[in-house]
């Protein structure tokens, strides 16, 4: 059967029609806002590529949290900026690290589920995401110092923490470490499928992560491949992480819906910092509508499997949907 018989628009007529028969519903419970935090007080810094984000101090960050804890969403994920780097990358193990004191007084003062970035590329004196020598990433000795900050960021109160460095064996690295240590419910989201992608330019002026050599092709991948994403995936869920992540997410929703049809396990997208400038840039020029943009793309992350949204726009996202 066909036309006139079947009229497709007839449950397009009106904003309530087309409510009740939506396939993809956008939830703020959807979402997990990212958040930087710094040594220091007092804090409020806003980052230039990045319109209204900002490096926050402990106490500036918990006042942010609370906002975004109003705003229904459920979950922050913590970047840490150190008061010193070296190569080694030792602040990011540090007690008194900015995450590991941001993670303590988040979980004291909100009920926001925190989960936190473990790498080195922020802490490291040349910006990358392990130990270097001779020029060269070293994968295996970068495991250990990996593992140390997992466990330092439970032992602050981390619900989870999300290895986003590429090294190989570092999810089993951080499960025995965190086991060892008596933190065996401390969850791992891992970033399965890490791109290198042109689209983080934003979040290395925000991290102070730009490598001072090189690149990060040779550990993060390649933006032509698919079926290893799959393979990164399940070399992880092995190893034991509880989650997995797609990064970038507009760029690859094709990975995503493999990753959601493969793996019996939620699956997390980030919609990276140079995703949601070019949106923000764009809108203020005047060249696009930046909500209805924004909603579109996150909508489209969700309809391609994304159980979990990490986005710079979770708190605006959430106003917006509480007006529909």
């Amino acid at each position: 059967m066909g036309f006139p018989v079947e009229r497709p628009r007839r449950l397009r007529r009106s904003e309530g029609l087309r409510r009740l028969v939506r396939e993809t519903r956008l939830s703020v419970s959807d979402f997990v806002y990212p958040m930087f935090v710094v040594p220091g007080s007092g804090v409020a810094e806003e980052i230039g590529s990045m319109p209204g984000q900002f490096r926050y101090s402990v106490d500036r960050l918990i006042e942010a949290a609370k906002r975004v804890e109003d705003a229904g969403v459920p979950a922050v994920l913590l970047f840490g900026i150190p008061e010193k780097k070296d190569p080694a990358g030792s602040e990011a193990y540090a007690p008194a690290g900015a995450v590991q004191r941001a993670t303590a007084a988040l979980k004291e003062k909100t009920k926001l589920l925190v989960i936190t970035d473990v790498c080195l590329c922020e802490y490291t004196s040349h910006g990358h995401c392990g130990v270097v020598e001779g020029g060269r990433v070293l994968n295996d000795p970068t495991l250990e110092i990996l593992a140390r900050a997992a466990v330092s960021h439970a032992r602050a109160g981390a619900d989870v923490v999300a290895p986003s460095d590429m090294m190989d064996g570092r999810v089993g690295a951080i499960r025995s470490g965190l086991d060892e240590a008596g933190f065996e419910e401390t969850a791992i989201l891992s970033y399965a499928a890490k791109y290198a992608s042109a689209f983080y330019g934003p979040f290395r002026e925000a991290a102070e992560s730009t490598p001072q050599f090189g690149d990060r092709q040779g550990y993060q991948m390649d933006p032509a491949n698919a079926q290893e994403a799959l393979r990164e995936m399940a070399l992880d869920v092995a190893e034991g992480a509880d989650m997995l992540m797609v990064k970038p997410a507009l760029a690859y929703l094709d990975v995503i819906r493999r990753a959601k049809e493969t793996f019996h396990l939620p699956v997390a997208a980030y919609n990276v910092s140079g995703e949601c400038s070019m949106i923000a840039a764009a809108a203020r020029m005047g060249w696009i509508d930046g909500r209805r943009a924004t909603l579109e793309v996150l909508t489209a992350i969700k309809r391609a499997g994304a159980d979990i949204i990490i986005t710079y726009a979770a708190v605006e996202a959430a106003g917006w949907l509480a007006e529909r």
